[in-house]
């Protein structure tokens, strides 16, 4: 239990130290970028079910620069993102939620080798805890409907989304591992330490 929690708060650490280096400020940038475009594509499955990748380049951080890297470009990202196209008011608790979930997924993640197992475990709890849980709080809040009125749909939502995107994301980031992009970016910021 001792070399867990101790691990734990290294790769937090670790995390927070990855903002002294300018490849992680770019690279950053370039996957805000990206996820700013890719958020205006989605597919839709059904009126209440899409499938999008604008949240792709969001989790490449997690998982490359850590928990503390990855909450603060969720947050940053939410806001951008809210500011460029917005639908409706302005809701902090789903700026929290982005936060809270790059939090989780860089825990799951980084510095972990990549495997379609630890996608899934970490997407369930994203899942359960941010999108059903606090999701559906900040929808009755907005809405003035009552939560348990909003869980049961929400729900089946979220666990039919689960396995989709957990494969969808595992996917992508596998193949830009074996074509070597991950090594180049982290690469990269070794070098400019020297």
């Amino acid at each position: 239990m001792q070399k867990s929690s101790n691990d734990l708060f290294s790769r937090i650490f670790e995390s927070s130290r990855e903002f002294k280096k300018v490849t992680t400020i770019t690279t950053c940038a370039m996957f805000g970028a990206l996820s700013v475009v890719l958020g205006y594509y989605s597919f839709k499955i059904t009126p209440n079910l899409k499938i999008g990748f604008g949240s792709i380049p969001n989790m490449l951080v997690d998982y490359l620069f850590g928990p503390v890297v990855g909450s603060l470009f969720g947050g940053g990202m939410d806001i951008i993102k809210f500011m460029l196209k917005p639908d409706g008011g302005f809701m902090p608790g789903f700026t929290f939620n982005a936060m809270l979930a790059a939090f989780i997924y860089g825990l799951f993640l980084y510095k972990k080798p990549l495997s379609l197992k630890r996608m899934l475990a970490a997407k369930l709890v994203v899942a359960v805890l941010c999108n059903i849980l606090l999701g559906t709080l900040w929808l009755s809040m907005i809405n003035g409907k009552g939560y348990l009125a909003l869980l049961p749909a929400r729900a089946v939502k979220n666990l039919i989304q689960w396995p989709v995107d957990s494969l969808i994301f595992f996917l992508v980031a596998k193949t830009l591992e074996q074509a070597g992009v991950f090594k180049l970016i982290l690469h990269a910021g070794n070098r400019q330490r020297r």
